[in-house]
Order: C-alpha cells, then sequence, then structure tokens
C-alpha cells in the first residue's frame, strides 16, 4: 500500500472523528448529513479525540517551521483533572518572566486583548486610546535595547503598529476577532467599535454600537459571527455583528441584578459564562442564549472579577473582590480548587485571574504588593512571587494564548510585556 492511502477500517475511523468532532463542537446537523454521505458509519458520541490527534501530529510532523511549532501549539492538552495524575509541567512558572516592552499610555492603563495566534496584543486607556503592538517586534526591540524610549527607532519595526483614536471617554474592553484583522472595544462613553487594522493609515473604527450604559467587556464567539456585549446594566447582550441586531434572553430572570463585569464564551461555543457585581457567576446556553445554570455567591458575595474557560470548556477559572481564585467544574457546579494566599485583605479594585498558555499555571496579580501569584492549576501549589514593576495597581492581565508571555496593565500609565526566555534562567 502506498504512503497516503487508507484502508477501510483507517478511513472509517477517520470519518468517526470528524463526526464526533462536529458533535463536540454543536454542528449536529452537518454531523448528521455526513454521517449519512458515508453510510457506513453509524453516528458517534461527542469527544474531543480528534482535536488531540491533530495537536499530536503536529508536534510530530517532520520538517515544520520550527517557530510555528513552538508559538502556534501550546504544550500539553490543557487542564483535565479527570485524567490528570501525574503530570510533568512543561511551561515555566510566572518567576522566570523577565520584562521585554513597555508602552505608556497617557491615563491609567486598564484592559488589554491578545489576539487568537498570538501574534498581536493591543491595549486600552482611560485616555481613550487603544495600542496594537506586534509581539515578536517587542522581543525584537528587547534584543537590542530593552529600555530604549518608544519615539526612537525605525518605523518599520516599531511594535506599536496601530494607535487608534474614536472613543472620548475610558477604554474598557478589548477583544480580537478570531479569524479577521478586527478589533472591538468597548468603553465609558457607550459605545463599541470596530476598527479593521489591517490598513496602515486607520485611526478611527468604521462601524460603531450604542448602548444605554458604559461598556464593561465583551467576547466574540468562536467563529466570530457574535459578539457578548456586557454594561452597566444587568441584561446581557448578544449582537449580530453583521446585522447588528440585539438579542436579549427572553426570560428576565435569566438577567444578572447587578453590572456585569465579565463575558466569555467557551472554547466550543456550547456555552459562555457571565459574571457580576451581584456575587454571582451564570452559564448560559449557546444556542439558546437561556440562562442553564447559576453559581449564587461564587465568592462570598463580593464582586466576581473575572472568568475564564479552560481550553477544553469543562472549567472555569474565576476572581473575586475576595482575592481568591476559584477553578470551577462547569458540568458540576462545584468549586474544585481554591487558590489562596495572594493576599490576607479584600481587594478594592478588579483584576483578573487567567491560565498560562499551557494551564499548567493561574497567575492573579496582588493588589497590595503589585506582585504576580503564580499556582500550579492541578494541585493549588503555590510558587515563587514576580515583582511586576509597576508603580501603581495591576488592573488587567492577559496571557497569550500560544506561548510563554504575557502583559500587564497599571493604573501607572504602563503595560509591560513579559516573556520568558530559557537562557534567562
Amino acid at each position: 500500500m502506498s504512503e497516503g492511502t487508507l484502508t477501510v477500517r483507517e478511513r472509517d475511523l477517520m470519518y468517526r472523528l470528524m463526526i464526533s468532532q462536529m458533535l463536540h463542537d454543536g454542528y449536529h446537523d452537518i454531523a448528521s448529513q455526513l454521517s449519512r454521505a458515508v453510510s457506513a458509519v453509524p453516528d458517534c458520541p461527542p469527544s474531543n479525540r480528534l482535536q488531540h490527534v491533530v495537536q499530536l501530529g503536529l508536534r510530530a510532523e517532520p520538517d515544520r517551521d520550527t517557530q510555528m511549532t513552538v508559538d502556534s501549539v501550546a504544550p500539553g492538552t490543557g487542564i483535565d483533572l479527570e485524567f490528570d495524575t501525574d503530570v510533568q509541567t512543561l511551561a515555566p512558572e510566572a518567576a522566570h518572566y523577565e520584562t521585554c516592552y513597555v508602552t505608556s499610555h497617557k491615563g491609567p492603563c486598564r484592559v488589554a486583548a491578545w489576539s487568537n495566534d498570538g501574534q498581536l496584543v493591543a491595549t486600552g486607556s482611560d485616555d481613550a486610546s487603544i495600542k496594537i503592538l506586534d509581539v515578536e517586534r517587542m522581543l525584537a526591540k528587547s534584543a537590542t535595547n530593552l529600555n530604549m524610549p518608544e519615539s526612537h527607532g525605525n518605523v518599520e519595526s516599531h511594535p506599536v503598529i496601530r494607535t487608534l483614536y474614536d472613543h472620548i471617554e475610558d477604554v474598557t474592553a478589548l477583544d480580537f476577532h478570531p479569524t479577521l484583522p478586527l478589533l472591538a472595544s468597548g468603553s465609558k462613553d457607550f459605545t463599541i467599535k470596530f476598527f479593521d487594522f489591517s490598513k496602515s493609515g486607520v485611526k478611527r473604527a468604521f462601524r460603531s454600537l450604542q448602548e444605554a450604559q458604559e461598556i464593561s467587556c465583551l467576547n466574540f464567539h468562536p467563529n466570530g459571527n457574535f459578539l457578548l456585549v456586557g454594561t452597566q446594566h444587568p441584561t446581557l447582550r448578544l449582537y449580530d455583528i453583521t446585522t447588528l441586531q440585539c438579542f436579549v434572553s427572553s426570560n428576565p430572570k435569566d438577567q444578572h441584578t447587578g453590572p456585569i463585569t465579565a463575558v466569555t464564551y467557551s472554547p466550543n461555543a456550547t456555552i459562555y459564562a457571565t459574571a457580576s457585581k451581584d456575587g454571582s457567576i451564570k452559564i448560559w446556553d449557546g444556542v439558546s442564549n437561556r440562562c442553564v445554570n447559576t453559581l449564587d455567591k461564587a465568592h462570598s458575595g463580593t464582586d466576581v472579577c473575572s472568568i475564564q474557560f479552560s481550553r477544553n470548556s469543562k472549567y472555569l477559572v474565576s476572581s473575586g473582590k475576595d482575592s481568591l481564585v476559584k477553578l470551577w467544574e462547569v458540568a458540576n457546579s462545584r468549586t474544585l480548587i481554591t487558590y489562596t494566599g495572594a493576599s490576607s485583605e479584600k481587594q478594592q479594585h478588579e483584576t483578573r485571574a487567567v491560565f498560562n498558555h499551557s494551564e499548567d499555571y493561574v497567575l492573579f496579580p496582588d493588589e497590595k504588593t503589585t506582585s504576580l501569584c503564580c499556582w500550579d492549576s492541578r494541585n493549588a501549589e503555590r510558587n515563587k512571587l514576580l515583582s511586576l514593576g509597576h508603580n501603581n495597581i495591576v488592573r488587567c492581565i492577559v496571557h497569550s494564548p500560544t506561548g510563554p508571555g504575557f502583559m500587564t496593565c497599571s493604573d501607572d500609565f504602563r503595560a509591560r510585556f513579559w516573556y520568558y526566555r530559557p537562557s534567562s534562567d
């Protein structure tokens, strides 16, 4: 048999995995059509086996570009406490990262977001501006002169590739479209803006939405067709980004009772989650947009500040003003792990807890000391603290989805890009 030719059994298995993946991702009609088209293959239960097979194949494939392999495929398959027993940590802990670039705004820097490919990161500020930075350029800049002022150097190699001005109040939310060169932003000016950053001279948004309250958070659907929007109003919004039609749950009891602080889709898009100042986390059905579960007093009744799904959509990590970080099992609505020791006092301001790119660690800035706490995500063992070098409160941390880098945003007007270099250990 020649190379590339599949046996009937191998082809049957491949079809099964494809159908299973589509069921896992919620594409039931397409899965049924494919199942009928290849009549020898019966319906099979949902799983994410195909994803794991592809990841393993990409790592094993010869002659792949080294940079692509390292930066586009995160080590391991993410956290899964059903199967993880003795997992060898592949990623560096936070204490081994170093500052590679610092960008300054003219006001407190409050929010940041990464592109899905990990190549770009955007920062937003109270000065109403947005910056988009190129990761490779930041790394190249740090290799020559870490502390060189931003105004120096060749424009062609400058890390800040776009500076966007179209809001008139504080920028409070950012998210990159998953496939298009499109950045969505929200502001205290009650507007949502859409920027096409593929055009070098762009400064203004090509489209905007007017809301009734200040925007607090937003997140694109994994296919990019919809946008979740949270505001200071308790009612969650869902926008079709093509028609700009707005959808809300038909049941008023589904909604929060306080301002929404965070929204996020699960990677498989079957559900999404919201958090609020009312102290609860809500889980919503990704198709019907109905609330299917509410985690009341998720952080002892204090404001819930952030939420993030694991890559397999089984878990949710949250942070609250009780200064605790929790890992939730979504299916059973229970707390699996509480990460403690960040601070003995309640937080005064909102900040985020995030997974690192491999989900081996959970990161959370300590408000009082402006240092970064880092826990083993599986056993809650706390690692060495990392001094973040900011002169004021760190309001936001976002970790690259593909590599060992993260961005911190502070009230000291600065955003710091942190990266792990193996030679720095």
